[in-house]
């Protein structure tokens, strides 16, 4: 579970000096009720986090949805009963972190059950490409990904620039001396390379903007060398719905996608008033 504290900056950075709006124009002690509306279909998230913020102020959710789950335009997500002012106060940040986790679930559900149709051993997984992690890699969860790092402490991962500085063959042993216990991936662009890393003990191999041809070509060379089950392949870079499958249908692992969260589509919900 996302902590309290964490949701309750981004509503202080909203509204710093309170919500000057509603302190002018709404009688203090006036109650009222609201619901939260999807504007469209997908996967629903943030309603936990949305029910978090709400109940701090002391309105009362009866939530209708579970987050994860599907849902239909129009449908209702939320009740919301409590004192007018604080239910206009958590509005927008709430409907905020509901759209921006929705919209992540929904492409990412989205995503998964296309590469599924085609292969269903390859998995689909969000990158660090985002500032909001807890929020966005919950997302990624709820909509049946997975999240790849979190941190740059969870796993080592030999980049391009690591590459830069350090040769792939050193840099793998000093990473195998590092920690028994961190999975070591390191990021190739060429069959050579890929070959080379799997043979230095590379526990999982990113292909990283590779055409499928390219991919099968490498994935080849792996299993003629025997190297194939010896580690995981995961390709990135170059990959959008639209030609998503024709790298599921390889011999591959992981899908990993930055768009996932740097080029979200926030998903459409509102808050309505109930008059009288």
């Amino acid at each position: 579970m996302i902590s309290l504290s964490y949701l309750l900056r981004f509503l202080e950075e909203d509204a710093p000096f309170g919500d000057v709006t509603s302190e002018a124009v709404i009688p203090e002690d006036l109650n009222a009720k609201a619901i939260i509306i999807a504007k469209q279909s997908g996967v629903i998230a943030g309603l936990e986090e949305a029910r978090l913020l709400f109940e701090h102020f002391d309105v009362k959710v009866k939530q209708k949805v579970k987050d994860g789950e599907k849902v239909e335009k129009e449908q209702i997500l939320m009740k919301l009963e409590g004192n007018a002012r604080k239910i206009l106060l958590v509005e927008r940040t709430a409907l905020n972190i509901i759209g921006r986790m929705s919209g992540i679930a929904t492409q990412t559900r989205k995503l998964v059950e296309k590469v599924k149709s085609v292969n269903p051993k390859v998995r689909v997984a969000g990158t660090r490409k985002t500032l909001l992690k807890p929020l966005d890699k919950k997302a990624i969860l709820l909509g049946c990904g997975e999240m790849h790092r979190f941190s740059l402490s969870d796993a080592i991962l030999i980049k391009d620039n690591h590459l830069a500085l350090v040769p792939l063959e050193d840099a793998i042993k000093r990473a195998k001396e590092f920690s028994i216990y961190k999975v070591v991936e390191v990021e190739v662009e060429s069959l050579e390379d890929a070959i080379k890393a799997a043979k230095l003990g590379a526990d999982v191999i990113m292909l990283d903007n590779m055409t499928p041809e390219q991919i099968r070509e490498t994935l080849e060379a792996l299993k003629r060398e025997g190297l194939r089950e010896k580690v995981k392949i995961e390709v990135s870079g170059g990959i959008t719905e639209e030609n998503i499958q024709s790298y599921a249908k390889l011999d591959i692992d992981v899908i990993s996608l930055g768009a996932l969260t740097h080029s979200v589509k926030n998903f459409d919900v509102s808050l309505e008033i109930i008059k009288g």
